[in-house]
């Protein structure tokens, strides 16, 4: 015990001090979501929407359902980050980003738009988890890489505690709902058998591409398409897996302590 309070003591504090200050979040030269510039797009050329494996990027189609010479849509709430699409891209038009701070509270504010909507107000109540937050995880199918961020959470670096922000093991004590996973068949009534033990008011929220949107299983025999049309979900956050950044400044966001970074799938710092 002496010889780890000896190390503890020449080391210094591990913490970071961010998102309070500074900007040590830990994700220096990550990458993020592919950056769209629909000027960029060459008309005809689908090549990135032949190699998105999840369909977050197609042909833009309209009114009518026919495929418009140019342009794409892009669903970030599909993307798994692969990167597949900046490589197949033959102008420039999706490129590499370190945009990795995507929670929103519309699933609508995923899609890329040229005309994105004003950033939605937390929900009534959700102020009062400004000092204090009480998460119930839930596990609905997820591969187990979302669980190896949050774990990452309550590590030394990140110490999510300081933020008033913990985990709880029982629902009865939860004031959040967090959702990893495609939301499998055999997890349904699991789940929402916890979202119902726990008391007024409750949120939800859904963490990774997989709770979104279903990811890369999302249609199979045994997965749904994530959580809308399960719960209401109250905050979206993307990745494959997001960050444990990302996941905190997506928290953040939900008290409105933090902005929500993105509207109309344009990430903005």
């Amino acid at each position: 015990m002496a010889l780890w309070t000896f190390f503890g003591l020449t080391q210094g504090k591990a913490t970071t001090p961010w998102p309070r200050r500074g900007e040590a979040d830990g994700q220096e030269d990550v990458l993020g979501m592919p950056r769209y510039a629909p000027d960029q797009c060459r008309d005809g050329c689908a090549d990135c929407a032949a190699v998105c494996p999840t369909e977050a990027i197609a042909p833009r189609a309209d009114a009518a359902g026919g495929i418009v010479p140019s342009g794409i849509t892009v669903d970030y709430g599909r993307c798994v980050v692969c990167q597949l699409c900046t490589e197949a891209c033959p102008t420039g038009a999706l490129s590499p980003s370190h945009d990795w701070a995507f929670g929103v509270r519309r699933r609508e504010d995923l899609v890329w738009s040229e005309t994105p909507a004003p950033e939605a107000a937390p929900a009534p109540g959700q102020r009062a988890f400004r000092r204090s937050l009480h998460i119930r995880h839930v596990d609905a199918g997820s591969c187990n890489g979302c669980e190896s961020e949050l774990q990452a959470l309550n590590n030394p670096f990140y110490n999510l505690h300081r933020l008033g922000i913990f985990f709880t093991p029982s629902p009865r004590f939860a004031d959040l709902l967090l959702v990893t996973g495609p939301v499998t068949h055999a997890m349904r009534a699991p789940l929402r058998a916890t979202w119902e033990a726990m008391a007024e008011p409750r949120w939800v929220m859904a963490i990774g591409t997989c709770a979104v949107s279903g990811g890369i299983a999302a249609g199979g025999y045994a997965c749904g398409t994530g959580l809308d049309g399960v719960l209401p979900v109250d905050l979206y956050l993307p990745g494959c897996p997001p960050n444990p950044a990302a996941i905190i400044a997506a928290l953040l966001t939900f008290q409105g302590r933090a902005p929500q970074r993105v509207q109309g799938g344009r990430h903005g710092e």
